[in-house]
């Protein structure tokens, strides 16, 4: 079933009270006159009127527990229609069409409601009061059918033949209009909406607001939409309201008071997903507070909602990296080198090993990282590899190194591999003579007797 604002209960009550009132009572002191005649419009004839009973009491039973017969009511409307309809008056068509449309409605049959209600504007003298109810209602049932245009012009139409206003038209002119990809009007009626709810003392909720704020994402009017959410937040403080805080200084370039907004909310708890996780420890570390930023991460990791992934690890390791933890860097990066079909995880954990002084650990995986590929920057790696291996005085494989990763970069990386082949050779050097130094003391002490007999 489509919904229709409250479309029921205000097309119900409203024609089935019109029988309780055929015409005005006499004044007090006033003299009795005749009834009118039943061809006048305004009154009930007795036939039409005792048909008119039944059908009520079939649709509306007096006592609750009694059935309600819609089926007999309909073949009752139907009878009544086909024996005497050329005679009735205009306000006893419009009575018999009123039945019928609450029929259709109670049937949800909102088609036939609509031809009922469409039927009801051709009588010529339809009361007023009746002209705009129908309006109104072919306003609420045309939206029902998503026939956008022809709600409008009888919700309009409504307006035009009353001075006062009333939320349900307000409400579905802005409904219409946004379907129509009509923005401007629809954040219109939509305020107009707002205001004579509350002056009327009704009660706005989250939806009424959260509608708004979707019109005015739509139009990017971006103020305006901070001011709302901010009015929702403190009336609501609904998680939705704190996490578009966020997203809406972002619209507005102002990046300090998204994280800070952001990070509100992660204290309040209200963060339940891995992107605003990550993007709130990332953002962290772009403020130059990586730690910071890896403790948010660490809490995504131990509730679940961050998964192990090799991206979610290589952030995690390089935040802590970002603030000089290394050794609390090697655990993800540990474990993005095993979700990793290429080297590039392994040569960041050769980098970790090698500003921890684990050469032997860093040659390995810079090593490994080469025989994987798939690398970012290949000479760099071969580069770093040279470096760990000077450390481990392995100069003829540091050499080879530094010349393969001449090889395998630019002219840039050319001189760079040339500059610290310069370096190892000059390093070899001095190790050697040093080397050669030690081997003539050791050979100096020997030659003297032991002291001790």
């Amino acid at each position: 079933m489509k919904r229709i604002y409250g479309l029921m209960p205000a097309l119900l009550s409203g024609f089935v009270l019109m029988l309780a009132q055929p015409g005005a009572p006499a004044l007090a002191g006033e003299e009795s006159r005749p009834p009118p005649e039943a061809r006048t419009a305004g009154t009930l004839g007795p036939q039409v009127m005792r048909a008119i009973s039944e059908i009520q009491e079939m649709m509306s039973p007096e006592d609750p527990e009694d059935p309600v017969d819609l089926q007999g009511a309909k073949e009752a409307l139907d009878e009544l229609r086909e024996r005497r309809w050329e005679r009735m008056n205009d306000f006893e068509k419009s009575t018999t069409l009123n039945f019928y449309t609450n029929y259709y409605l109670a049937m949800e049959d909102f088609a036939g409601a609509l031809r009922t209600f469409e039927e009801m504007l051709t009588i010529e003298d339809l009361r007023e009061d009746t002209r705009r109810r129908t309006h109104r209602s072919l306003g609420q049932l045309y939206a029902a059918e998503e026939n956008w245009e022809q709600s409008i012009a009888n919700y309009e139409a409504w307006r035009n033949m009353t001075v006062e206003e009333d939320e349900i038209v307000f409400k579905g002119l802005s409904y219409a209009h946004y379907q129509l990809d009509d923005m401007l009007p629809a954040r219109d009626y939509w305020l107009d909406y707002m205001k004579l709810s509350l002056t009327n003392g009704l009660e706005l909720g989250r939806d009424d607001y959260a509608y708004l704020n979707g019109v005015y994402f739509t139009l990017e009017s971006f103020d305006d939409a901070l001011d709302l959410t901010k009015t929702m937040i403190m009336k609501f403080d609904d998680p939705t309201d704190w996490q578009n805080l966020s997203a809406i200084y972002a619209s507005l370039d102002r990046e300090d008071e998204r994280v800070q907004s952001l990070n509100l909310t992660y204290l309040r708890g209200l963060v339940d997903d891995d992107t605003r996780f990550l993007n709130l420890g990332q953002s962290l570390a772009g403020m130059e507070i990586p730690l910071s930023g890896r403790k948010i991460l660490d809490d995504g990791f131990a509730q679940g909602l961050i998964p192990d992934d090799l991206e979610n690890n290589t952030t995690l390791a390089q935040m802590s990296m970002l603030g000089a933890e290394y050794d609390e860097a090697l655990e993800p990066a540990l474990r993005a080198a095993e979700l990793d079909n290429t080297g590039n995880s392994h040569d960041t954990l050769g980098y970790l090993y090698y500003v921890l002084n684990r050469y032997e650990e860093a040659a390995e995986a810079f090593q490994e990282a080469l025989d994987r590929g798939g690398l970012e920057d290949r000479s760099d790696t071969l580069l770093f590899l040279a470096r760990a291996l000077v450390e481990l005085d392995r100069f003829g494989e540091a050499l080879e190194a530094t010349s393969d990763s001449a090889e395998a970069g630019g002219e840039q990386e050319r001189q760079a591999a040339g500059s610290y082949r310069q370096f190892i050779e000059s390093t070899r050097q001095r190790y050697n003579v040093l080397a050669e130094r030690r081997n003539d003391a050791m050979d100096f002490y020997e030659t003297y007797p032991s002291l001790i007999d």
